[in-house]
């Protein structure tokens, strides 16, 4: 703005002030007799040119909006006599260069006017401004009319002394006083004990007015925090400026002060910040209770007094949020942190298993601010020097609830919660703080670090819990923690009041309740922290799933099998964690047999997870024994039927829990592609579907034996031929069984779909699904494995007969020599030679004949010798003077592994060698 502009703009003489207005002045009949140099400005005649002309020449008749006299009754402009230019006025004026102006006039007679004078004597004086500029000027008073009576900024003048000589109307009612009443008084007095909090200026009202007037600089938007006089008891907040006043003569008088109060705008301000370090603070780790800490530290002490986080067991452990009554939800106190003061509550919670002392309950007016899910018994003895202690809510009527049991004591299964970020609440701490709490309990003491509470009926935790939603009380407001139709725990916020040393209750810098937008606030702080809270459980319960399944899982890849070809499907219950207690297993054997085999346990989820795994790994370490199967089973079973062994809670203690093994079911099968024979026997489980090569499906009358683990009754095992190309598949009742359907209507449409022939496996597994199993999941755990047989060719086995005679090793090397070439093994002839050897002069020397050789080559060259005895040669390190006991040892050396199997004539001694690259097809 320019120094022009300024002055003008401070100039408020009024447009028609005769100081500057166009002034003309007139004589009786309108005549002009005087000339201002304003009005020669305005409509640029010069004073010869006008004087002694008629006003009309210049100037309309009527005002603007009225029918001119000329018009309506034919009357002239010479005849414009006084009465027409009387009064203020809008009228239409001439300017010399032939431009109309819109003009306000007024007209003052002068004292004797032409009466007494004759003609040509002045009689009145006529002043005028263009419109514009009065319209401008009356805008100017609108204003200032405005800032004094209607305007919500506080505006005040002081003195050079700081004495205040007047203020509008908004600065009255902050005041809540007349201004005559407080005039002369200085702002200090006013507004004692407020104080500015901007840095870089002075804390004081005087100091700052003094900075001003010293300087001539105005300062801006200083924030100055004190009570209102109209309003005590509440802090407010304002932002004002300051600057210095002066006089047309550049004198200075006085300082004026704006101010604004911004008190709501500044809460506003102070939750969205919170909001902002609540998203930056709550929810950095993967942790309840480290998230439970966060919110209660971003809330403290902003935001309220005391907060109390509690969540329930399930969220704590990593599982499904609580849905249902308050009963069914067990609550643990994860979190708590107090505002410091002389007179912080301390929650005093009781030690796992100690009986409640009989402390009988003090009046309410001695009882100190108490947490509804801490027994009154349990808060520590006041001394005498303490001063009593005000209920914040003002309420007695929810007794104070009793503390649960310890887990140790009241439940045994409860898993163990002492995380190395867990509370130990001090009861002597002025400041309960859980990260400073920690390991603050004494040796020897086994308090739990997350505390079960109770809320009695009637509280605001119970109501809210009730209800599902939010409780305010007084000065205590409950929010729950709701993700996915569940409730992970409680928030509560208390703004209780809390007495200073001589027991006088100071007045507080915020309301002891909570507005509609502090409300608000809380539930989206809950709300935010319930999501991070809920990350954290899905984040435990996925962890410990991986932790407890890391090495029990599922094969995610079947190798591929000379024997057979292989696919599967498999369909947890459980789609969070993607496990569940069904499984299959396709395990290589010697021989290039495969072994074949399905279970289900019972339940589904983790724990049937973890149970699957032990009977998978135990199948698999029995499997390679190339056990029988019906020997498997009686073995698996013996295993599952073992006590097991005593389990301790996280608590030490002992627990009984239902052991998901028993009862678990398994099919288990071996197919040999060289004979094409599959033998199989059951513990519980579903018989396989065959399908033969021309499409005809068949479910055979596999002998039923007990699930695992009940015993009674022995394993019965079936020999059937299974021509190449034959399918078999392996499957859990989960496939065939539904609500809405029985297992009859299952196996029918399971063999429907395994009819087609021309199908794939693949596409056979993807029929079977999308039939039985609509939408992918199902109340039970699904596994289907599809074998497709194939039979080694002729070329590919070579086997002989030999008499238990010396003169047959010299026979079995030159045979097995002779197919070795045969094959194109020629690498292989030496260390086959020497394991043919060793194998046959063992069989001749410690068992009897018919002995049999036979060479399989397949993805490894096998060699087996077969003879009538019962009894396994062992490896074993020969002593230096030893004459024999090598021969195994240097077997062991030239294969890759080796082994017995058992035969119902007697036994087979295998090994397998690589193939050397040439001769691998």
């Amino acid at each position: 703005m320019s120094a022009a502009s300024t002055a003008e703009s401070a100039d408020f003489r009024g447009p028609l002030d005769i100081t500057r207005a166009a002034t003309v002045v007139l004589d009786a009949e309108s005549t002009v007799v005087g000339w201002s140099p304003a009005a020669a400005e305005l409509l640029g005649y010069r004073p010869a040119e006008v004087l002694g002309r008629p006003l009309s020449a210049f100037l309309s008749v009527r005002p603007v909006g009225d029918t001119p006299p000329a018009e309506s009754s034919g009357t002239t402009t010479a005849d414009i006599g006084p009465p027409s230019l009387v009064g203020n006025e809008i009228h239409v004026a001439r300017a010399r260069d032939g431009r109309e102006l819109l003009v306000a006039t007024a007209t003052c007679p002068l004292p004797g006017g032409a009466a007494g004078n004759g003609a040509g004597a002045p009689d009145r004086i006529l002043v005028a401004a263009e419109v514009r500029e009065l319209r401008h000027w009356e805008s100017r008073l609108a204003l200032l009319h405005g800032l004094a009576t209607q305007s919500p900024v506080g505006l005040a003048i002081y003195d050079t002394d700081l004495r205040l000589t007047w203020s509008n109307t908004a600065y009255e009612r902050e005041i809540g006083q007349p201004l005559a009443t407080f005039r002369g008084k200085r702002a200090d007095e006013l507004y004692s004990g407020g104080s500015f909090v901007t840095p870089g200026y002075p804390q004081t009202l005087d100091g700052v007015m003094h900075q001003v007037l010293d300087t001539g600089e105005p300062i801006l938007d200083l924030h100055f925090r004190g009570q209102q006089p109209s309003d005590p008891g509440r802090d407010h907040l304002w932002s004002c400026a300051y600057y210095r006043l002066e006089d047309a003569h550049g004198h200075v008088f006085g300082v004026c002060e704006d101010a604004f109060d911004i008190t709501d705008r500044y809460r506003v301000q102070e939750r969205l910040t919170l909001l902002v370090e609540a998203g930056r603070r709550i929810g950095t780790v993967l942790d309840v209770a480290t998230t439970a800490e966060e919110i209660a530290e971003v809330a403290v002490p902003d935001f309220a007094a005391t907060v109390r986080v509690d969540v329930t067991r399930a969220a704590v452990t990593g599982e499904t949020a609580a849905v249902g009554s308050p009963a069914d939800m067990s609550l643990l106190r994860v979190a708590e942190r107090s505002d410091p003061g002389p007179a912080a509550p301390d929650p005093g919670l009781l030690d796992s298993g100690q009986p409640e002392p009989a402390v009988p309950e003090p009046p309410a007016s001695a009882r100190a601010a108490p947490d509804p899910a801490v027994p009154d018994a349990a808060l520590p003895e006041p001394a005498a020097s303490d001063p009593p202690v005000s209920d914040p809510s003002g309420s007695d009527s929810a007794a104070p609830a009793r503390l649960a049991p310890g887990p140790a004591a009241s439940d045994p299964a409860a898993p163990d919660l002492a995380a190395p970020d867990s509370i130990a609440p001090a009861p002597a701490a002025p400041e309960t703080d859980p990260r400073t709490a920690r390991g603050s309990a004494g040796p020897g003491d086994d308090r739990h670090p997350y505390p079960p509470v109770v809320y009695p009926p009637g509280s605001p935790q119970n109501r809210s819990l009730s209800s599902g939603g939010l409780v305010l009380d007084e000065g205590t407001l409950v929010v729950p923690l709701r993700t996915g139709g569940g409730i992970l725990g409680l928030v509560t916020f208390d703004r209780g009041v809390r007495p200073d040393a001589s027991g006088r209750t100071p007045a507080p810098d915020r309301a002891t309740t909570f507005d509609n937008g502090e409300v608000a606030l809380a539930d989206e702080l809950a709300a935010r922290a319930a999501v991070c809270i809920d990350n954290a459980r899905r984040y435990t319960r996925e962890r410990t799933a991986s932790l407890a399944l890391q090495r029990q899982l599922l094969p995610h890849h079947l190798p591929p099998q000379s024997a057979v070809s292989t696919a599967y499907r498999y369909l947890p219950a459980d789609d969070v964690t993607g496990v569940g207690g069904d499984w299959f297993d396709v395990i290589p054997l010697s021989g290039t047999r495969v072994g074949l085999v399905v279970g289900d346990v019972v339940g589904h989820g983790l724990q049937a997870a973890a149970t699957m795994g032990r009977l998978r790994t135990s199948v698999r370490a029995f499997a390679q024994l190339d056990m029988a199967p019906d020997e498997l089973l009686t073995r698996l079973d013996d295993l599952v039927g073992q006590p097991a062994e005593d389990r301790l809670d996280a608590y030490g203690g002992a627990v009984e829990t239902y052991d998901v093994t028993t009862g678990a079911t398994c099919l288990y099968a071996v197919y040999d592609p060289v004979s094409r024979r599959c033998v199989m026997a059951r513990a519980g489980h579903l018989p396989p579907a065959i399908v033969d090569p021309d499409g005809r499906v068949s479910f055979p009358d596999l002998p039923a034996g007990p699930p695992l683990g009940l015993g009674g009754l022995p394993f019965e095992s079936m020999e059937c031929d299974l021509p190449v190309g034959s399918l078999l598949a392996l499957f859990t009742d989960g496939l065939v069984e539904a609500r809405d359907h029985d297992i009859g209507h299952g196996l029918d449409t399971l063999g429907r779909v395994l009819g087609d022939r021309s199908a794939s496996l693949e596409e056979l597994c993807d029929r079977a699904v999308s039939e039985l199993v609509p939408g992918g999941t199902s109340a039970d755990d699904t596994a289907l494995l599809l074998v497709r047989t194939r039979e080694l060719d002729a070329e590919r086995v070579a086997d002989w007969e030999l008499t238990a005679e010396a003169v047959s090793v010299s026979r079995a090397r030159e045979l097995a020599t002779g197919q070795l070439e045969a094959w194109g093994l020629e690498e292989l002839v030496f260390a086959t030679q020497l394991v043919v050897s060793e194998l046959v002069t063992n069989a001749v020397r410690y068992a009897g004949g018919p002995l049999g050789l036979r060479l399989i080559r397949d993805r490894t060259l096998v060699c087996e010798v077969a003879d009538t005895g019962h009894t396994s040669p062992h490896l074993r390190h020969s002593a230096e003077d030893d004459e024999g006991g090598r021969g195994l040892f240097i077997v062991a050396q030239l294969v890759q592994r080796w082994g017995t199997r058992y035969t119902p004539t007697g036994k087979t001694i295998w090994t397998e060698q690589a193939l050397p690259p040439a001769g691998e097809d």
